[in-house]
């Protein structure tokens, strides 16, 4: 065998065992968007069917509205937020943003970084779709289309 034979040898499991770690972590990722409610939010019609969503419709932001003391938010388009930043930049926006009300943030920030990246691997699997969701608004402001109702904290 020759030395570039035996040196392609070599090369061709090694980038076998990295494509095969990185279909690992996108299915991990699908599985955890799916166990952790990512979807709830983010997938229109998802909680209110039963998850009955075909999965091309997942993360594409929702305009159905989450209306309380902090204005309303609406879910984003994950999947054409992610063709927009790095996977450093997703990791630092995961540990560190303000997000507003109902995104479980301590459930964010109680995730691996493994989890994380896992996540942001599978979204990104998924190509850009959908529109951009509705812009936030703050406490005062009607809002635009549907929306959950959140009463104030109790005092």
């Amino acid at each position: 065998m020759g030395v570039m034979a035996l040196a392609l040898g070599c090369i061709a499991p090694a980038a076998q065992a990295a494509k095969d770690a990185g279909l690992k972590s996108v299915e991990r990722g699908r599985y955890l968007v799916k166990i952790t409610g990512c979807n709830d939010c983010h997938t229109p019609g998802f909680a209110m069917s039963g998850g009955q969503v075909a999965e091309k419709q997942w993360l594409i932001g929702d305009s159905l509205g989450w209306r309380g003391p902090w204005g309303t938010t609406y879910p984003s388009n994950l999947r054409r937020y992610v063709q927009e930043v790095s996977e450093g930049d997703w990791l630092k926006v995961a540990r560190t943003a303000e997000l507003r009300p109902p995104m479980p943030v301590p459930s964010l920030r109680a995730m691996s970084d493994a989890d994380l990246k896992a996540i942001y691997r599978y979204i990104r699997s998924l190509g850009p779709a959908g529109p951009t969701a509705p812009a936030y608004q703050p406490p005062g402001e009607e809002p635009k289309g549907p929306v959950v109702q959140f009463p104030a904290p109790p005092q």
